[in-house]
């Protein structure tokens, strides 16, 4: 059976550069676009070129892609001609094959928003298009507002769609912009479109996530008959985000029907470096990747109660759906108070440590995580100090070093301008073998901000620790979080720190203390020892 072919178009560059708080540089968007090339999209969107600064940048360096690097902007202005209007103008310097043009489709915003006649909306359409494809561009018409348009007027948002494919558009999408239609209306109105006249082979899909719905309707879309989906890496966009490309590419690819129905421009190789992609775009942005997101979370194919685990030691199809391995993910038995041996044993196991059923030592860590979390303890996202307190337990812990003392002091103070700023500074000693290190550092960084004291308790640890600096040096924090617990009868802060190696190594470590700098301390301990552990250095 021949399969149909589905067009992906990524708009994470311009769709999700909406999003608040995120603000792309030049250089970030070249790299991201590098990476969904790598990936195997069909179409990137790289900005609106005069629209920014940097989009305007990006698109005068483009990096060279397979994919078709897309320049998006909007359709002419009434009053002027497609040749003489200067937003569409700078969208055409920008010197892509392809450009997308958004245009109004919807009674209300023609009316309301653009306050023009509905006739000369839809000449702006036409002639904007028409214009693009005289250029010698593949044209792709954005339409707006589409579902909620056709909803109030049908016969005119359709008449959008048709101005714009009879001008000779390739694609025609359509455009859930306010995220409010919900997957079966998607579905009914992508084939009431089909009816009247717009291929099936030129439709595509636009969805917004306010229902938490935007991978079902872009889904319930192809399966009406549309063949391109936009969205974005990660679900970023406008509010509450895009269709999630991470969620679809996988279901595309491994679920039924579309795996025997569609083939993409995606391989099954590159859908095993996806999870990577994903949590390198929350790197270049900062933030902190979502643990229960779908295919690529942390927490994706973590199974914490014990009943759970003992099914997937048997077989993993018992509790996943697909197998981690396949979108780069990684099967996690985490350990908790709810934890049996067969979790401990499994959890071990991936650590490389093999213990014999029924030894004793595994209810003796059992034990001790179960007392440990009553403290406040928490190794459910920790699972590098589960590791080393189940070494410490067995006698297979290495000591590598001794802290003998650390001090932290903040200060705060006025500096020259008048302004009050704080300083943090910290002394940390450790013996290794007979010989004694002394580290000292602050918590200023390059741009001469306070990174604070956890910070410079980082830096003065991690700063001279001899024979194992070869192997610390590329260790870098991505996560610091903190919370106030009840652990047996008083209260206690809990820290959890996420640290990341050169490789893309990612391990989680947990302190616990009344004191939140001693906390800090304690998980910036285990995150040293475990790399150590894992680099097999000596003791």
């Amino acid at each position: 059976m021949t399969k149909t072919r589905l067009t992906l178009y990524d708009t994470t560059l311009r769709d999700g550069q909406q999003t608040q708080g995120v603000q792309f540089s030049t250089q970030e968007k070249t790299q991201i676009a590098e990476m969904l090339d790598t990936l195997g999209l069909d179409y990137i969107e790289g900005g609106w070129p005069g629209a920014n600064p940097t989009d305007s940048a990006f698109f005068d360096a483009a990096p060279q892609t397979r994919a078709r690097m897309t320049a998006f902007g909007m359709t002419k202005r009434a009053g002027r001609s497609a040749e003489n209007d200067e937003v569409l103008a700078a969208v055409l310097n920008a010197g892509t094959k392809s450009v997308c043009l958004v245009g109004k489709t919807h009674v209300f915003h023609v009316e309301t928003a653009l306050g023009i006649t509905l006739k000369e909306n839809l000449d702006n359409i036409a002639r904007s298009v028409a214009h693009l494809v005289a250029q010698g561009r593949e044209a792709l018409f954005d339409a707006e507002h589409f579902f909620d348009g056709y909803k109030a007027d049908p016969a005119y948002a359709l008449s959008c769609l048709h101005a714009a494919h009879d001008a000779g558009a390739r694609w025609i999408v359509l455009c859930d912009t306010n995220g409010g239609t919900l997957p079966a209306e998607i579905a009914e109105i992508t084939r009431a479109v089909i009816a009247d006249g717009i291929p099936g082979a030129h439709l595509g899909i636009h969805t917004h996530n306010d229902t938490e719905t935007a991978v079902a309707g872009s889904l319930a879309a192809v399966e009406a008959g549309a063949r391109q989906i936009q969205g974005t890496l990660n679900g970023l966009g406008e509010r509450c985000g895009n269709a999630n490309l991470t969620a679809l590419i996988p279901t595309l690819l491994l679920k039924e029907p579309y795996a025997s129905r569609y083939e993409t421009g995606i391989t099954l190789d590159a859908l095993k470096t996806l999870t990577r992609a994903s949590r390198t775009l929350d790197d270049i942005l900062n933030r902190v990747p979502m643990r229960q997101a779908a295919y690529v979370g942390a927490s994706a194919f973590a199974h914490k109660a014990g009943l759970h685990a003992s099914a997937i030691l048997k077989d993993p199809s018992t509790y996943e759906h697909v197998d981690p391995e396949l979108t780069g993910n990684a099967r996690i038995i985490p350990m908790s108070n709810q934890a049996g041996q067969s979790n401990l044993r499994r959890r071990l196991a991936e650590a490389g440590i093999e213990v014999a059923p029924g030894d004793p030592a595994l209810a003796a860590i059992l034990d001790e995580i179960k007392d440990r979390e009553d403290q406040g303890y928490s190794y459910d996202t920790a699972q590098a100090s589960f590791e080393l307190l189940a070494r410490r337990a067995l006698g297979r812990l290495p000591q590598f070093f001794e802290v003998k003392r650390y001090k932290v002091t903040v200060e705060r103070r006025k500096n020259k301008r008048n302004q009050m700023v704080s300083l943090s500074e910290a002394v940390v000693v450790v013996k290794i073998g007979e010989a004694k290190m002394l580290s000292v550092s602050e918590s200023m960084d390059e741009t001469g901000s306070d990174r604070g004291p956890v910070n410079a308790l980082s830096k003065a640890l991690a700063k001279d620790l001899g024979p194992y600096q070869q192997f610390i040096d590329d260790i870098h924090l991505v996560d610091f979080k903190v919370r106030i617990t009840q652990g047996g009868t008083e209260a206690v802060t809990r820290v959890v720190i996420d640290s990341e190696d050169s490789t893309g190594r990612r391990w989680s470590t947990v302190g616990v203390s009344p004191n939140i700098v001693d906390a800090s301390f304690e998980a910036l301990l285990d995150a040293i020892t475990w790399k150590l552990v894992h680099e097999g250095a000596k003791p």
